[in-house]
C-alpha cells in the first residue's frame, strides 16, 4: 500500500535569509509568516491526510499547529528526525559572517562531502528523515500524512527519493511554506509535487 508524504517547509520567520536560523532557540514566525502558514493550512484543506509530524523547533511547530487547526486534524506529534541540521555555532550568525568562514564555503560547494560543525552530514540528516518516512510508512500505510520540517532536510529526502547526492539539493529550491509530495510503496519511492507555493 503507498503512503503519501506531503513535505512542507515551515513558514518564513521574520529575518528569513539574512542569518542562519539552525537550531538557535526562539526563532518564531512573525505577522508576515503567521500569515503565511495560515494561508499553508487553508491549502492543506483540500489535501487528504491523517496525521501531522513535526520538527520540534518552534517555528516548524507553529506552522504545524496552523495546518492542524484549519484541517482539524491532531495534535501534532512532535519528531526529532524531523529536526533541523545541527549546525551548532554556525546557527544564529549572519550569513555575511559565514561566508567569511572556509568551512562555511566548503559546505556550501561540496554538501554530498562536508560536515557542519558538530560533524552532522547530509548523510546523517538523510539517514534520519528517511528512516522517520520508513516507520511513519509502516503505522500509515495507504494513508497521507504531512511532516513539517526545514529546506535542507527536505531536499534530502527528495535527493534521496530521486537517487541524488545531497550535492543534487543544489539544482532546486523548498521555499517557506511550500509543499512538496512523495509517495512511498514496496515497489520504492516517487517524487509527485516540488516546492508547490501558496
Amino acid at each position: 500500500m503507498t503512503t503519501t508524504f506531503f513535505l512542507l517547509r515551515h513558514a518564513a520567520h521574520d529575518d528569513v535569509g539574512r542569518y542562519l536560523a539552525g537550531r538557535a532557540p526562539n526563532v518564531s514566525l512573525g505577522p508576515a509568516g503567521r500569515a503565511q502558514a495560515r494561508r499553508l493550512g487553508e491549502r492543506m484543506c483540500r489535501e487528504d491526510f491523517v496525521a501531522i509530524y513535526s520538527s520540534p523547533r518552534e517555528r516548524t511547530a507553529q506552522t504545524a499547529r496552523a495546518v492542524s487547526l484549519h484541517s482539524e486534524i491532531g495534535p501534532v506529534e512532535l519528531r526529532d528526525e524531523l529536526d533541523e541540521i545541527d549546525f551548532g555555532p554556525w546557527s544564529g550568525k549572519t550569513f555575511v559572517e559565514l561566508n567569511q568562514d572556509p568551512a562555511w564555503r566548503d559546505w556550501n560547494s561540496r554538501r554530498a562531502v562536508a560536515v557542519t560543525p558538530t560533524g552532522e552530514s547530509m548523510q546523517d540528516v538523510c539517514g534520519r528523515v528517511c528512516a522517520c518516512m520508513a516507520d511513519l510508512r509502516k503505522r500509515h500505510a495507504g494513508e497521507g500524512v504531512v511532516l513539517v520540517s526545514h529546506a535542507e532536510v527536505i531536499k534530502s529526502a527528495v535527493c534521496h527519493v530521486l537517487g541524488l547526492t545531497a550535492d543534487g539539493g543544489f539544482r532546486f529550491d523548498i521555499e517557506p511554506a511550500s509543499i512538496s509530495v512523495v509517495a512511498m510503496g514496496d515497489w520504492g519511492a516517487k517524487l509527485l509535487r516540488l516546492n508547490e507555493g501558496v
